[in-house]
């Protein structure tokens, strides 16, 4: 009697999605606190956008008998100091701030996943001196940096979308890095190389679908740290400029008025606080559902 042949093996397939785990989408269909974030973040966005339509009033146009008004029927929020409706002129500035946290935080998405996953993905000596460089410039005040790029280079829009973009991509290059070094090893890596997968195609259709979560939640943390930047440097006069005014710029024009007329910075500010908070709430509640300790 012939011994049998032992079973053929066969390799298991790589797969194009994210391995079966717990559904993501069913965690945060059970947090209120996420469909509040989104509800309160949406409305804000239309107020922004559809508010100066419907203001009587335009972004410059100054009314001498009304200067530092106060909070009226006429003036919800009042007005500045050269008689400018100030609810219209915050909602423009928040069309710009908001702008400023979105873009800044794409640009650093796209240069964090970059760098980030290839260091992850290529380990060794590539990996240490990513690292390396990555923990030295950690090493310098992010703030810093940007204020000596926006001395250099200028006040305008587009400098802010560059500083922002060329500084905050560390924290995401670290986030990536990190959840890219643990999958590498994956049985499904490992099969799609197997099969002749090279490492781009591996990287791209395979990994980073994998650490998409920790991708969303860390660039949704980093749109209000774009939004600080953004009003602080305005607030020192190295972010927008006229005839463009963002939220910062707001609260420096009323911080020469806040004893005698505190309505003129207290409306940007609270719009600063009211925008991070929301944000930052909206993140966590990403991370509880897009968490990766939860998807292994």
């Amino acid at each position: 009697m012939m011994p049998s042949p032992p079973p053929a093996t066969t390799l298991p397939q790589p797969l194009d999605r994210p391995p079966a785990g717990p559904r993501w989408w069913l965690r945060l269909r059970r947090q209120p606190s996420f469909w509040i974030t989104s509800a309160a973040l949406l409305a804000l966005v239309a107020v922004l956008w559809l508010g100066p339509a419907l203001s009587p009033y335009s972004e410059r146009e100054q009314d001498l008998t009304a200067i530092y008004a106060g909070p009226s029927a006429q003036r919800w929020f009042g007005a500045d100091g050269l008689g400018r409706d100030l609810m219209t002129r915050v909602f423009h500035g928040g069309r710009i701030s908001l702008a400023v946290g979105v873009v800044g935080a794409l640009v650093s998405l796209i240069l964090g996943v970059a760098v980030g996953g290839v260091a992850g993905y290529a380990g060794g000596r590539t990996e240490q001196l990513i690292m390396r460089l990555i923990d030295f410039l950690y090493g310098v005040p992010l703030l810093l940096v940007v204020i000596a790029l926006m001395v250099v280079t200028g006040p305008g829009l587009v400098n802010i979308f560059i500083a922002l973009g060329l500084v905050y991509w560390l924290g995401m290059a670290r986030v990536v890095r990190a959840r890219v070094a643990e999958l590498r090893s994956r049985d499904y890596v490992t099969a799609a190389r197997a099969l002749g997968a090279g490492p781009a195609r591996i990287l791209l259709r395979h990994v980073l679908p994998n650490a998409a979560g920790v991708i969303v939640v860390t660039a949704t943390f980093m749109i209000p740290q774009a939004i600080f930047a953004e009003s602080f440097l305005s607030f020192l006069g190295l972010g927008v400029t006229l005839p463009h005014a963002s939220w910062g710029t707001l609260a420096a024009d009323g911080l020469d008025a806040m004893r005698s007329h505190p309505h003129v910075l207290a409306f940007p500010a609270v719009a600063i606080c009211l925008t991070m908070f929301l944000f930052q709430a909206l993140g966590e509640s990403l991370r509880a559902a897009l968490d990766p300790r939860g998807e292994d």
